[in-house]
């Protein structure tokens, strides 16, 4: 055999034997896994372009979704005609073992659901907003802290750059101490046609499974806007209006919300009445004024042409949902900016208290009691 041996000791050991080996057991060695995510619930618009998304994630594992709907369930195989289908979460959890949770449920059963996950050291994601009440919401909190897990609330506007350069911008100074704030947030209002349409439509019309009605719906963005950029506000006073009542027979569908700081002033409206799409923020200084929508954001200084400031592209790891969360997870880091757990018991803390100023037509202070 010539080279092929090496004698030691009076042992003979084939090297290409044991590099044939060594090849043989690395690949055979299980890539790293991906992070384990499944879906509790389909009862929420958002959740039909993530399942889609969700496997287009190298670093998520999908494990399944649970409804007990089969209408929803139909659906939902459109776009994962695979995976494992639960009546419950709890056999979801039980049988597919998910690190992350993410919850399209009614608003009224956020707390529902962590409490049940938090114990199990299961991570939630909840679309907007946090609760539909601030009990909850506290509740919440002190669930994810007893429990060590992450609790992100989803917003649109999380993973736009343009959101984060027009937050940059004004933390620089660019249009001098920002002292108003005005956010439109809307459209035309939920439809119920169709099966995805007819469950959502049901859930978020009610007040007690969505908190309120278009205040609640929209004004979750605005009242997060409000706390980014301002942090709590002294006061909250808030009005609605009913346009659409054959439509929208128990709930509000205009909302108006004035948040007074020592400093400055937020007005913020969130709408089912609007002709056309807004998730707009226009943030003002004494030196000009910077405006931001998903397409781009905007300098203004007296009677200067607009200016168009570039957003800077958020890393891989910061521009979506999914991957956001894993990388939290799988590095043991804090959630940040406007998804995480603590600004957003204030954003409903604001929202409880816009309700208790539309009941008593007076101005509710903060913090709430």
């Amino acid at each position: 055999m010539g080279n092929d041996f090496i004698v030691s000791g009076g042992a003979a050991v084939k090297r290409s034997f044991y590099a044939g080996l060594l090849i043989l057991v690395i690949a055979a060695a299980p890539l790293a896994a991906g992070v384990r995510i499944g879906f509790v619930g389909l009862r929420h618009s958002h959740c039909w372009r993530q399942l889609q998304n969700v496997s287009n994630v190298a670093e998520a594992e999908f494990v399944g979704v649970a409804e007990s709907e089969p209408e929803l369930v139909q659906e939902a195989k459109k776009y994962q005609p695979d995976a494992y289908y639960a009546d419950d979460y709890r056999e979801l959890v039980s049988r597919r073992k998910p690190e992350i949770v993410w919850a399209f449920v009614e608003n009224n059963r956020h707390r529902e659901i962590l409490e049940y996950m938090a114990p199990l050291g299961i991570h939630v994601i909840f679309e907007k907003p946090l609760a539909a009440t601030y009990d909850d919401a506290a509740a919440m909190q002190a669930l994810a802290r007893e429990h060590k897990v992450k609790v992100m609330t989803n917003y649109q506007m999380a993973w736009w750059p343009t959101n984060h350069e027009i937050r940059r911008q004004a933390a620089a100074g660019k249009v001098g101490d920002v002292w108003r704030l005005h956010g439109i947030v809307g459209h035309g209002g939920p439809g119920g046609r169709g099966v995805r349409g007819k469950y959502f439509f049901d859930w978020l019309t009610d007040p007690l499974q969505n908190g309120a009605g278009a205040l609640v719906d929209f004004g979750c963005y605005n009242a997060i806007w409000a706390l980014w950029f301002k942090g709590l506000p002294d006061t909250v006073y808030a009005t609605v209006n009913r346009l659409q009542r054959e439509r929208f027979p128990k709930v509000e569908d205009n909302s108006v919300m004035v948040l007074a700081y020592p400093d400055g002033v937020g007005i913020f409206e969130g709408s089912w009445d609007l002709p056309r799409g807004f998730q707009d923020l226009e943030v003002f200084g004494r030196l000009g004024s910077l405006s931001m929508n998903r397409n781009g954001v905007e300098r203004r200084s007296g009677r200067k042409p607009p200016e168009q400031i570039e957003a800077a592209p958020l890393t891989p790891e910061t521009d979506d949902p999914i991957r956001y969360m894993i990388d939290r997870v799988a590095n043991d880091k804090p959630l940040g900016h406007i998804v995480a757990i603590d600004i957003n018991v204030q954003a409903v803390e604001i929202l409880e208290a816009a309700k208790q100023s539309i009941r008593e037509g007076r101005a509710v202070r903060l913090p709430l009691k």
